[in-house]
Formats: structure tokens, C-alpha cells, sequence
């Protein structure tokens, strides 16, 4: 199981408030590995859900640019862009925290400890960050976002 970690420097983010970066910026700010890994979960979330993206400042210079998904209105998840790897900042609430305590044990180590370091909203839900450095971890932030938003797409195979 993972352990409880107290702080953790972010990532070099695009945080230029006034100056919306291009696409073609982020992707050579973020590096191709990372953009090719944004983009295969990009493609993990279309099979699922009716997506759409759009490129926001929604927190403050911390967190910088990104780009907000959703499915229809509701909200999936938001990806910053970070050099190197991208972060997911996903919100599960109250109700959603009790599935994420039932499949915890399945989760990879590093996607347990996002769980076990989140920022509380509620009385047991939170907000979930994770710098994106492998494939392997796509799948279980898939799962996190299912617990937040239902998928609204069958995916074959599973």
C-alpha cells in the first residue's frame, strides 16, 4: 500500500496567464513522449464518453495551463501541461470515495498514493493529482474518472 507524502514541488508548468499557448507549443513544452501519452488518453476517454476539450487557466499561476474535459456539461477531469509529463487533477466526491476505497487494492502503488495524499473536499472525497510519466498508469486513471462521471460508452475488451 502506498504511504502518506507531504509535500511534492510541481512540475515546470506554462503559467503565463495572459498568453494562451498554441497547441504546437504545448506539445513541444511538454515533450513527444508525454504528448503522445496525452493523446492515447485522450483516446481512452473518447471510446467512453461523448468528450470535449477546451484549453483553460482554471486555478491560478500554480497550475497554469490546461486543458478542461468533459463529457457533454459535466466535468471529467482537468490536464495541465507539465514539461515532460502532464498532471491529472481529477475530484472525486463523498459518494464516489466509498467505490475508491472498495478498488483501491487493485490500483497500482503510485495511483493508490495519489488517493491516500489527496486534498480533502467533504467529509471523504478530495481532489487527486498525478504527474503522468507512464502508459501503465492510464488505465487506473480511467478507472478514477469512471467513479467521478459513468462511462456512456461500451469499450469491448473491458
Amino acid at each position: 500500500m502506498a504511504e502518506k507524502i507531504r509535500y511534492k514541488q510541481k512540475e515546470k508548468r506554462l503559467t503565463e496567464k495572459h498568453q494562451q499557448p498554441q497547441e504546437e507549443f504545448v506539445r513541444l513544452f511538454m515533450g513527444d513522449d508525454a504528448w503522445q501519452r496525452l493523446m492515447c488518453f485522450e483516446e481512452m476517454l473518447l471510446k467512453r464518453y461523448d468528450l470535449s476539450r477546451e484549453m483553460k487557466f482554471p486555478f491560478g499561476n500554480e497550475d497554469g495551463w490546461g486543458f478542461r474535459y468533459a463529457h457533454r456539461k459535466s466535468l471529467l477531469l482537468y490536464v495541465f501541461f507539465e514539461e515532460g509529463s502532464f498532471c491529472c487533477t481529477i475530484s472525486i466526491n463523498d459518494t464516489g470515495a466509498r467505490e475508491v476505497e472498495a478498488m483501491l487494492s487493485d490500483l497500482r502503488p503510485e495511483i493508490q498514493a495519489i488517493w491516500i495524499n489527496r486534498y480533502a473536499c467533504g467529509a471523504d472525497g478530495g481532489w487527486l493529482n498525478r504527474s503522468v510519466t507512464s502508459d501503465e498508469e492510464l488505465p487506473d486513471l480511467i478507472r478514477l474518472i469512471g467513479v467521478k462521471v459513468k462511462p456512456k460508452k461500451k469499450v469491448s475488451g473491458t
